[in-house]
C-alpha cells in the first residue's frame, strides 16, 4: 500500500516486523495523521511517521496501519 502525506488512518494491530516495540501494543487502536509517507513506494519494510491523536509521533511498520477515509 502507498501512503501519502496528510492521510488518515488507524493503528489496526500488532506489527510482525521486528521494528515493533512492546510500548508499541499501547498505539493500537490509535487514530493519526500520515506526516512522513515512505520514500520508496510499495516497499513494505518502510516504516512510516505517523502523528497519533494525544500520544505523539511515530515510525510504524505499514504492517499495522490501516488507511481511514
Amino acid at each position: 500500500m502507498v501512503f501519502h502525506k496528510g492521510q488518515m488512518v488507524r493503528v489496526l494491530r500488532r506489527s510482525s516486523d521486528e521494528s515493533w516495540e512492546e510500548y508499541m501494543n499501547g498505539l493500537v487502536g490509535s487514530r493519526g495523521i500520515v506526516t512522513d509517507p515512505d520514500s520508496q513506494i510499495n516497499d513494505p519494510d518502510s516504516l512510516i511517521e505517523v502523528s497519533l491523536e494525544d500520544k505523539g509521533t511515530y515510525r510504524l511498520p505499514q504492517d499495522c496501519l490501516e488507511v481511514l477515509d
